[in-house]
């Protein structure tokens, strides 16, 4: 499988507020978690491009994805530019 525990233990704990590999409830490991899974999902689609689960679950994960972006931008803008910045997600 292309996540394993060893790699979510890996993305918790660079992404990870607290950093540390146990915090996997705050939104920036969440957002980087997210984004590994979408990478994933996108090179998938380049191979299958019939594949409409796959569209669709990817979809759903960009979605989930926006709106974890849009409550960091609410409550703490400082930490939603790191993440974008970290993850390259805006050019």
């Amino acid at each position: 499988m292309y996540l394993d525990s060893e790699k979510k233990r890996e993305i918790f704990e660079k992404y990870g507020n607290g950093q540390s590999a146990t915090d996997t409830g705050s939104p920036e490991s969440q957002i980087a978690l997210f984004s590994f899974r979408i990478a994933h999902l996108t090179e998938h689609l380049k191979k299958n491009h019939k594949d409409y689960g796959t569209a669709r679950s990817l979809k759903r994960l960009v979605g989930k994805r926006r709106r974890l972006l849009d409550y960091l931008i609410k409550t703490d803008i400082t930490r939603y530019r790191a993440i974008i910045k970290e993850l390259g997600l805006r050019r």
